[in-house]
């Protein structure tokens, strides 16, 4: 609702486009530090353009090409080059709000808002001739009924995930559900429960996950597999099991003002958070996702998932692992100062990452309306944070440069604090619940790149935040980011 409150006196012309982005300010502080390590690259485009990003693939060809929010497939060359200097072919128009593109086989594959569709150049002109619907088995009739997609898996399926009509309701057949389109159109529900989805696809390894926004029965934003039969959160969605007898019963109703830890209990469907992110500490809206593949051409961050964010305009990453059969991991700070709200990633062959996407709609901390961008590694390895792993009595962090042994081995460098969400109807959550675990032995690994710490007061259900200020590498340098969150779901 404040959203949209700032968006109708931004249109009304009563506040400045910048007020609210100015007022954002920066999530971490470290946007100059950053680029020491990771350098932003602009594209430019034709003005008359006005490519809003909202999916992307890379070709056989190495071209890159870009499905946008209006409607358009771009074809783009040199996009990877070093001269950012990149030509533009239209490839096809005329479709809807595109949020998933891939390639295969002599085909595109999109999502657009009311159907997933195959594409194909028949005479090979380079434009798109064949639009065939694959599947169009749910219902559309608001804009905010955004649809989106992933890339086709091994056997050729699409998943795609459905906003539900306006947050708190599915007025709509298979609104807020994710389903699974097959190679030759069968549609098969997945899960039920998504409100806001912003991104679909494998995580680091190979299992289909989501990112969903802060909103009803979602007190942050935040990462979730998709389990087959799963029921994701929000209860709206419901009304279409009698569609879906594949799923089996519809799910006990979740209480209002409880804690997902305790509705986990009650309702054995419900999937929880794979990876919390703390609103405005670690973004607003998470959007679209990839797993860096690049083989170490992107730095030290390999087979981890990079995930953009909307509203603040910034780049993070996480980690996930299964623990007693469920899902859970952390996310780490990235990368900021992006030139507008992000809704897709794409990493290159070369190893580059590229983002996109708009402010249509929303405000964004980013100051244009639209943008195309690359990242590109400087060679330099930054001293972060590499990932968090849980053990039985605490936490291994592991880190991309070997750490200051006495001060890594000082427990009073690490610095703790959990907090949970009200599972609740209500728009969001504050952060409650909040202890203070205690490190009690930080235990070095023999190359000095781990430390394992026996950590007092873990908690079952819990956000657990690590905050390290004053930890140094071998060189006396301090962490890039000193902080990650890592959600506790469960205890080897």
């Amino acid at each position: 609702m404040k959203y949209l409150i700032i968006t109708v006196l931004i249109v009304a012309g009563l506040i400045a486009p910048r007020t609210f982005a100015e007022k954002l300010g920066e999530s971490w502080g470290t946007a100059g530090r950053e680029a020491e390590y990771y350098r932003i690259v602009d594209l430019p485009m034709p003005d008359e353009l006005g490519i809003e990003a909202g999916a992307f693939a890379v070709l056989p060809d190495g071209r890159l090409a870009i499905g946008t929010r209006r409607g358009e497939i771009y074809l783009v060359t040199g996009a990877f080059a070093s001269n950012e200097r990149p030509t533009y072919h239209l490839y096809a128009s005329g479709l809807d709000e595109i949020h998933g593109l891939d390639y295969r086989d002599g085909a595109f594959y999109i999502m657009q808002q009311t159907e997933v569709t195959r594409i194909t150049d028949t005479d090979h002109d380079d434009r798109g001739d064949l639009f065939e619907t694959l599947s169009d088995n749910w219902g559309f009739d608001a804009y905010h009924e955004f649809g989106f997609s992933s890339d086709l898996d091994a056997e050729g399926n699409i998943w795609i995930t459905l906003c539900l009509s306006k947050s708190y309701q599915s007025d709509n057949l298979f609104r807020g559900w994710a389903l699974k389109i097959t190679p030759d159109g069968k549609t098969i529900p997945i899960a039920s429960g998504i409100r806001s989805p912003g991104g679909v696809g494998p995580n680091e390894h190979g299992v289909m996950f989501y990112t969903e926004s802060q909103g009803p029965w979602n007190g942050s934003c935040s990462l979730k597999v998709l389990e087959p039969g799963g029921f994701m959160g929000h209860p709206a969605s419901f009304r279409w099991y009698p569609q879906a007898p594949n799923m089996g019963p519809v799910p006990v109703e979740p209480n209002t003002n409880s804690r997902l830890e305790i509705e986990r209990k009650r309702v054995k469907q419900l999937v929880p958070y794979a990876v919390v992110f703390p609103y405005r500490r670690m973004g607003q809206s998470n959007t679209g996702y990839e797993v860096n593949h690049t083989g170490g051409k992107f730095g030290p961050f390999d087979d981890q998932i990079f995930i953009g964010d909307y509203t603040m305009s910034l780049l993070m990453r996480a980690t996930t692992e299964k623990i007693n059969g469920v899902w859970q991991g952390a996310c780490y700070p990235f990368r900021e100062g992006f030139a507008t709200g992000l809704l897709a990633v794409q990493f290159t062959p070369n190893g580059q990452l590229i983002v996109g996407g708009t402010s249509r709609g929303w405000p964004v901390r980013g100051s244009k309306p639209f943008a195309l961008q690359r990242v590109d590694w400087t060679g330099k390895v930054p001293f972060e944070i590499l990932r968090i792993s849980v053990r039985h009595d605490g936490f291994v962090i592991t880190f991309t440069q070997p750490v200051d042994r006495k001060g890594a081995s000082d427990v009073s460098t690490y610095r703790m604090a959990t907090f949970t969400h009200i599972y609740q109807q209500a728009y969001g959550s504050p952060e409650v619940d909040q202890t203070t675990p205690t490190v009690t032995r930080a235990v070095m690994s023999d190359d000095g790149l781990s430390v394992h710490v026996t950590v007092e007061g873990m908690v079952k259900g819990h956000v657990h935040e690590f905050h390290m200020p004053d930890l140094k590498n071998a060189s006396g340098q301090p962490l890039l980011h000193p902080d990650a969150y890592y959600t506790l779901n469960e205890i080897p």
